[in-house]
């Protein structure tokens, strides 16, 4: 196997002939061939062989070729030769979806972040996007959308990709038979498919239980604990964090204390405030939790242990490491956001009052002259974090958002795994090139699976 780019062009030629410029025939030991396999996704074509005088590396498809395969458009693209067979691509898919739809804004709020992926591998890859509702499995083609040089969108039918990147938005939609057989057909059919699914917080709990290299970064937790549970975790750790297991963006979480002498707090976001409510006995507290979430709802939240993190102006940090697979399938931290909580509150999410700055700002003011040497140590952990949660999850994984706490002596704690993680670090004026480079992981990680880049390099 061998991988080259050229440019590719269309010829009005009604027969299946592709026609390869000088160099490019040498190049792909192809002198002497009269025919050639040429394949797009999962389409196959024989094409006759023909010789161009052009410098530089050229491929002619017909009118016959393209139509055959369905190439969607002329231009750089790379070429993946083995034996008798010559692949155009990689082709790869971007799977969302929005409830919102508009011809300039075909995936909503996402179309943004889906336009600067696809930008970006424009001369390395075929890259499109599409919706469930996109696919006919019947004929195993897709009619994707592309951008045109303008950055406006077109539909173009076709093949099914050589690999999916999943970045379906919805965690309840995820959860329906008709996504988990879309999920399992593309596997059946040996098309690579990341990321699986969203994780629950009780999920990655589950899956690192056993895993003695991940288990000594993880805060003790419980699924669905009993309040005998609860209770005996406030009474060793004084304080703890109640979430729901399948929450998002700090909702539903509240943050319990003990004091021996004071009581039991509980401190919760309502209606856009801060409440902090205060205890005479635990009994009171768990009647005001189920209470607020009716006959069985607590049976979804996790109880975890609470970690003294470094702060500052009193305020708690945590850190989010957006973590990529890269073109070699090596983890990498690919952009860092420190959190800092907003007064009175139970998370340090922007929304509930949290404030964005950049890893080096946050640990220089809390750890000064070792805030190097302690972000560096946090890098270490995080890539041993999505190892071991990859090494103990079933299906490819290739982004992962860690919710990573740091006490007063440097130890790192893992809070939370997103499977799929939200991009608003991104959004600091300083992060913004680490958001860039985000983007780039997504494709080199594309072409590692879809065998489009060099397993040995």
């Amino acid at each position: 196997m061998s991988l080259t780019y050229c440019n590719v062009h269309f010829s009005q030629q009604p027969d299946k002939v592709v026609y390869l410029s000088a160099p490019l025939i040498k190049q792909l030991k192809l002198s002497g061939k009269k025919s050639l396999h040429i394949k797009l996704g999962k389409e196959v074509v024989t094409a006759a062989v023909r010789s161009v005088k052009r410098q530089g590396n050229h491929l002619y498809l017909s009118a016959g070729v393209r139509r055959s395969i369905r190439v969607p458009k002329i231009g750089n693209i790379q070429l993946n030769i083995s034996e008798n067979e010559v692949q155009l691509g990689p082709l790869i898919g971007v799977l969302t979806d929005s409830g919102f739809r508009s011809s300039g804004m075909p995936f909503g709020s996402r179309t943004g972040f889906i336009r600067q992926l696809l930008k970006i591998g424009e001369k390395k890859a075929y890259l499109f996007a599409f919706t469930p509702r996109d696919i006919n499995w019947q004929d195993e083609t897709i009619n994707g959308y592309f951008l045109n040089a303008q950055g406006g969108w077109y539909r173009k039918v076709v093949p099914l990709p050589d690999v999916v990147y999943n970045r379906l938005p919805s965690r309840k939609a995820e959860t329906t038979t008709s996504i988990t057989s879309l999920r399992e057909r593309f596997i059946r059919k040996k098309i690579p498919f990341f990321n699986w699914s969203f994780f629950n917080k009780s999920d990655v709990y589950k899956l690192l239980d056993g895993d003695l290299e991940a288990a000594k970064h993880l805060p003790e937790s419980y699924s669905n604990p009993s309040p005998e549970r609860i209770k005996e975790l406030l009474e060793r750790h004084q304080f703890a964090y109640y979430k729901p297991s399948a929450g998002s963006l700090g909702n539903g979480i509240y943050r319990l204390t003990y004091h021996p002498k004071r009581g039991y707090f509980a401190r919760y976001r309502r209606g856009g405030s801060n409440v902090l409510l205060r205890f005479n006995s635990f009994n009171s507290l768990m009647r005001m939790l189920n209470a607020r979430h009716g006959s069985g709802g607590t049976s979804r939240y996790v109880i975890q242990q609470g970690i003294r993190l470094v702060e500052i102006d009193g305020c708690p940090l945590d850190f989010r490491f957006h973590m990529h697979k890269n073109g070699k399938n090596e983890w990498v931290p690919a952009g860092i956001g420190a959190k800092k909580a907003g007064r009175g509150s139970v998370t340090t999410h922007i929304k509930n009052g949290g404030s964005l700055m950049t890893p080096e700002q946050a640990l220089g003011r809390t750890f000064g002259e070792r805030s190097g040497e302690v972000l560096d140590y946090a890098k270490r952990i995080a890539i041993k974090l999505s190892e071991a949660i990859e090494r103990n999850f079933p299906h490819t994984l290739g982004e992962l958002g860690l919710d990573l706490g740091i006490d007063k002596e440097g130890e790192v704690y893992m809070f939370e795994a997103n499977a799929k993680p939200g991009r608003s670090i991104f959004k600091h004026p300083a992060l913004r090139e680490q958001g860039r480079a985000s983007l780039t992981y997504i494709l080199e990680h594309s072409l590692f699976l879809s065998r489009f880049r060099r397993r040995d390099n």
